[in-house]
């Protein structure tokens, strides 16, 4: 399983893009999941990088995390507005398992809290998605150039330009 932490260590570019555009957007990003009939579904989320992990972790009973349990891979996509993409863009690829440890629900919860105000705290999880990465790639332009970064797990980054 390839967690944030490893992800971090094998793609610092791509992760660096996530990171700047994650935040600019308010952690703000685009969930790829599929439907029940295998038709794509796109979806705002807020995922938050916990303990190593990056969590996607939202309101209960939501499509999305339906899709989720049904069928664990996902694409993720840091919201972006500008054509010309000058800050960067980011997609992320994997699959998720629904971690069931109580604990890290508890921990989890109080350092949101901690970090927005929003209050969770106390309340039981429908479903906790920890993601496991089998892919990812940034874009930036640079030098009137398109520079796509490309990872996975055990290869390192690649960069194609056009």
């Amino acid at each position: 399983m390839t967690f944030w932490t490893e992800f971090t260590e094998e793609a610092p570019k791509i992760s660096t893009v996530f990171r700047r555009r994650h935040q600019a957007a308010g952690n703000l990003c685009m969930l790829g999941t599929l439907r029940a009939d295998g038709s794509p579904r796109i979806s705002p989320i807020e995922p938050r990088i916990f303990e190593g992990m990056l969590v996607l972790a939202g309101m209960p009973g939501t499509t999305k995390f339906k899709d989720l349990g049904r069928d664990p891979r996902f694409c993720l996509h840091t919201a972006t507005v500008d054509t010309m993409v000058g800050d960067g863009d980011a997609k992320l690829f994997g699959t998720v398992t629904d971690l069931r440890d109580r604990e890290v629900h508890v921990r989890f919860a109080q350092d949101l809290f901690e970090e927005s105000g929003f209050d969770i705290r106390g309340q039981e999880f429908d479903h906790f998605y920890v993601a496991d990465l089998t892919g990812a790639s940034c874009v930036e332009v640079a030098d009137d150039q398109l520079a796509i970064t490309i990872w996975k797990p055990g290869e390192g980054e690649r960069v194609v330009r056009k």
